[in-house]
């Protein structure tokens, strides 16, 4: 096991979407007909928790109304053969529920909430609503455990850190646009291949050895993982 190639994984809303969670944001500017100052920042917490709780909860609804796609299902099969660890801005279970092993959500997690006054109480969330009034062991209220704009991004230490380590890197699903994580493909050793699937193929400057697949994650991912195995299985 120790021998295995390490393979990170920069997942974005783009492997979500083929399953069929709408992306970040639309070209409008809107998350699901909501400016994102009034449901994803502490102010609109602060301002409007009904507004916010319900987002969620209708994010939550929809995410368990899908499944997972051929490209999460080509992520899990790479552990056959690598150490696969996933890093993603995705704050949907999918990859879970695919079956991948070693997950870290930069941006939180759904279908998990955390108390307002005691960030350390995280908890699991039973089906697809929170609401007010839902406390913690120590009385304070719920809320997502969601990394809303404005806030750190508490696992950016630890995905830093497996990115220097990798192998191979593969970046799926993101416009290399959002930061701090768009950042991490700069961390990633000089030499070590990346792999960029995603159909615009967004731009990586200053690095050498990035090869990009101009596919969805659906196709792309599942022709990588192929490519991969085979170069494992013939050496």
């Amino acid at each position: 096991m120790e021998s295995r190639q390490k393979i990170v994984v920069l997942s974005g809303a783009g492997i979500s979407a083929e399953s069929g969670i709408p992306t970040f944001r639309a070209s409008d500017g809107l998350w699901e007909n909501h400016r994102i100052e009034d449901v994803a920042t502490p102010e609109a917490w602060q301002r409007n928790p009904d507004l916010v709780q319900d987002f969620y909860n209708q994010r939550r609804k929809k995410a368990l109304s899908v499944e997972p796609n051929a490209g999460h299902v080509a992520l899990v099969k790479l552990e056959d053969f690598f150490d696969v660890t996933i890093i993603t801005q995705n704050v949907d279970n999918l990859h879970e529920r695919a079956g991948s092993s070693k997950v870290i959500h930069l941006h939180g997690e759904l279908f998990k909430s955390r108390s307002t006054k005691y960030p350390n109480l995280v908890y699991d969330i039973d089906g697809w609503e929170l609401k007010l009034g839902d406390l913690c062991e120590k009385g304070s209220q719920l809320r997502p455990h969601i990394v809303w704009f404005g806030e750190a991004v508490p696992m950016m230490d630890v995905a830093q850190d497996i990115t220097e380590q990798a192998d191979i890197f593969i970046v799926v699903g993101t416009s290399l646009n959002v930061y701090p994580a768009a950042g991490l493909v700069y961390a990633v050793r000089k030499g070590v291949p990346v792999y960029v699937v995603d159909p615009n193929s967004p731009a990586v400057h200053g690095r050498s050895n990035v090869t990009f697949i101009a596919e969805p994650a659906t196709t792309g991912l599942t022709q990588l993982a192929d490519q991969l195995i085979a170069g494992t299985l013939s050496s």
